[in-house]
């Protein structure tokens, strides 16, 4: 029996590691213990939520969160550490670039037992992202690398990991995200709304963004100059929200709603005409949908999809963000930058293989 300790900390890490659970089920001789670090608290990951998106529930639930990042990657690691101890997996599966990213890193790492990063060798290079420091980080004392892309297969072989003397390998799978966009894409529910056709699907929610208030202003005062000729569908998080009220920024022409579930994010995108985020992940499910993207950041991870021209970084440049909106029909689309939607395949071929 191979086992495998999954550790994860937010609801889209859930949702991504929800595709390689699908494929564990199918072997046997797999057990796959999930540690949830409570990381981000989420009222929408109740039982609905795990039975709606055909996820397993977590073993453990050490319901740290709400805390400063120190404090939280600290009690994180104690809490897995024991809970290693106890499981005795022979690998750590972790995701992505959370707290819980490198929390599970670390413990592992201490207890010399394997790690597979999902998602390894992103990176935007702006070290002022605590997300960035946890890609770097885990990457380093991970035993192996599941590269979403070639660019992020690229950016671990410049930084020499060849001479990281760990024997880690690095294996290019494709994403995660794909596969769990081509299984969700007919599950997804129509919010409960007036919608209109030809709308814009926005989130907002980085601090870069929303702690800023004039990089906000001139974002919400974009958004609802566009929203003169077409909806603007916001789902915003009430901290957001509640800074731009507090601001009087003017949104009389947007269409602001609560968050929704990921079944309603999955309708809203193959319903939408154009995505505007700052998300990373929004970024790539745009492009699965074949959607065009502009970005509400100065820098990005998914840079292919940059170099692709389907996705155009705007920032918050009133003016950029504008022209690039009244300028959206041109941009265009290739297939296959993420892969063949079998990265879930791929990885766990791998864990079997590799013990």
């Amino acid at each position: 029996m191979i086992k495998i300790l999954t550790i994860l900390g937010a609801r889209p890490q859930f949702i991504k590691a929800g595709s390689v659970s699908r494929e564990i089920k199918k072997h046997k001789e797999i057990e796959e213990i999930i540690v949830h670090t409570g990381q981000h608290y989420d009222e929408n990951m109740s039982n609905i939520f795990f039975e709606e998106m055909k996820i397993p529930k977590p073993n453990y639930n050490l319901g740290i969160g709400g805390k400063s990042h120190g404090a939280m990657t600290g009690e994180m690691i104690e809490g897995i550490e024991k809970i290693l101890l106890n499981e005795k997996p022979d690998w750590v599966l972790v995701y992505g670039d959370t707290n819980s990213t490198l929390a599970g890193a670390i413990a592992a790492s201490k207890l010399n037992i394997k790690i597979a990063h999902v998602e390894a060798g992103l990176r935007s290079f702006n070290m002022k992202m605590p997300e960035e420091i946890n890609r770097i980080l885990t990457d380093r004392v991970s035993s192996v690398l599941f590269c979403p892309t070639l660019e992020s297969k690229k950016n671990l072989e410049n930084e020499g990991i060849c001479n990281w003397k760990n024997n880690s390998d690095i294996v290019l799978t494709g994403d995660v995200m794909l596969d769990g966009a081509i299984f969700y894409k007919d599950l997804g529910q129509k919010p409960q709304i007036s919608i209109n056709d030809n709308f814009v699907l926005c989130t907002i929610h980085r601090a870069e963004n929303t702690d800023d208030k004039n990089r906000l202003f001139d974002i919400i005062s974009s958004l609802n100059e566009i929203a003169k000729s077409r909806q603007v569908i916001l789902p915003i998080h009430p901290r957001t929200k509640k800074i731009i009220d507090s601001c009087k920024f003017d949104i009389s022409n947007l269409t602001v709603i609560d968050p929704v579930g990921y079944l309603n994010m999955v309708w809203l995108i193959k319903n939408c005409s154009l995505v505007m985020t700052d998300s990373g992940g929004l970024q790539k499910e745009a492009y699965f949908f074949l959607k065009p993207c502009l970005t509400l950041r100065d820098e990005t991870e998914w840079i292919e999809l940059i170099e692709e021209g389907c996705n155009r970084l705007v920032g918050s440049d009133r003016s950029k963000i504008i022209n690039s909106f009244d300028n959206i029909d041109t941009i265009s689309f290739k297939k296959n930058i993420y892969g063949d939607g079998k990265a879930s395949f791929k990885i766990v071929k791998y864990l079997i293989e590799n013990v």
